[in-house]
């Protein structure tokens, strides 16, 4: 099985293949050329693509059967008419553990699809939260960007949401409750409040279900209870508490990796040193990772263009705002640069198949 990284961008969608070292890469594309893909993946359960597409005209989701030659857009998806709200981007395409898709959109919205994306119905509950008064758009919009599912219970999720926080439901999305104590907001006067926390990146860890890791507009955060509390972890030798990406390692729930940024008015890498920052001890400390990464570069990485592919060693992934897909086929070690002059990179997420 080759690995393949699914570069979604804001001119279509773009699919590398790696060779058997994950050293060497072919690019094909544009796929969905005239969209700007916010997050694509394959489906492990059929091989199936998903692609969360966005246009002049609003948001879509579109799936392939034929591994990108051949596109298939949802027939039904929006917000009810009669409501204030409407639906201006989709964002995140997430599968289920017991056969449904999930996708989180902009405002704050999380839909269901039990038939493979033809249909998708808006979760009421979320829609209707009682805090969704205390919540406010971020910079790109109020984005459901992370949906965790839990492997061995679908019932139990955890999303993030810019700017309203972390929230789980361990009853299938029939009740939300917030899970943010101890994450700040230091833009609000009260900068520990229940919601209102802007979450960019948001990860519950594969080996341990109670352990999430989260990249927030104020610190880096793990939590060891599922997110009923957390602990700031960027005062330990971070050099900026702002970024977005953020990536794991599935064998080794101490690990983490972040691309800190400037700050949220200067959002390229931090001190224009492009560098992926790794602990290995749950973020008692960091070390950064440089070796074949560009040393003057003032990029951004965005929240959902970073990824990881679980091999052996675990390959790493990011994309920039400046068009590059950035490698590592050994945890972080050595990088390498697998494509560039792309469009802007908007997400990146690993697949397998022949």
């Amino acid at each position: 099985m080759a690995v393949k990284v699914l570069v979604g961008t804001k001119k279509g969608l773009f699919v590398l293949s790696g060779d058997a070292e994950r050293r060497s890469w072919e690019v094909e594309g544009p796929l969905l050329t005239g969209f700007s893909v916010y997050h694509a993946i394959r489906d492990p359960r059929d091989g199936a693509l998903y692609a969360a597409t966005n246009f002049f005209g609003g948001g879509t989701v579109h799936r392939s059967t034929d591994n990108g030659a051949t596109w298939e857009r949802a027939e039904e998806l929006g917000l009810p008419e009669d409501g204030e709200l409407k639906l201006n981007a989709t964002w995140h395409v997430e599968p289920g553990s017991n056969g449904e898709l999930w996708l989180g959109g902009d405002p704050g919205v999380l839909f269901r699809s039990d038939d493979k994306g033809v249909t998708w119905q808006v979760n009421e509950p979320l829609l209707n939260h009682e805090t969704r008064d205390q919540w406010n758009p971020g910079a790109g919009g109020m984005c459901l960007h992370s949906i965790n599912v839990d492997a061995d219970d679908p019932n139990k999720l955890v999303i993030g949401i810019s700017a309203a926080g972390v929230f789980r439901t361990d009853d299938g999305g029939q009740t939300w409750e917030p899970a943010n104590k101890g994450t700040s907001a230091d833009f609000l006067p009260d900068n520990q409040p229940e919601v209102g926390q802007c979450v960019h990146k948001v990860l519950v860890h594969p080996l341990n279900r109670d352990r999430i890791w989260q990249q927030n507009h104020c610190g880096v955060y793990r939590s060891d209870d599922r997110g009923t509390t957390w602990e700031r972890l960027d005062g330990n030798g971070l050099p900026s508490d702002f970024g977005f990406a953020l990536m794991l390692d599935p064998r080794d729930q101490d690990a983490a990796f972040t691309i800190p940024e400037e700050s949220a008015m200067n959002r390229v890498a931090s001190g224009g040193r492009l560098g992926v920052w790794r602990t290995r001890d749950g973020g008692a400390s960091w070390d950064v990772l440089t070796n074949g990464l560009p040393q003057q570069a003032w990029v951004g990485v965005l929240r959902e263009a970073s990824a990881w592919d679980g091999l052996e060693p675990n390959g790493l992934y990011f994309g920039t705002q400046s068009g590059s897909v950035l490698a590592s086929p050994d945890g972080g070690e050595t990088w390498h640069e697998a494509a560039r002059w792309l469009p802007p990179v908007l997400s990146v997420e690993t697949a397998e198949w022949p």
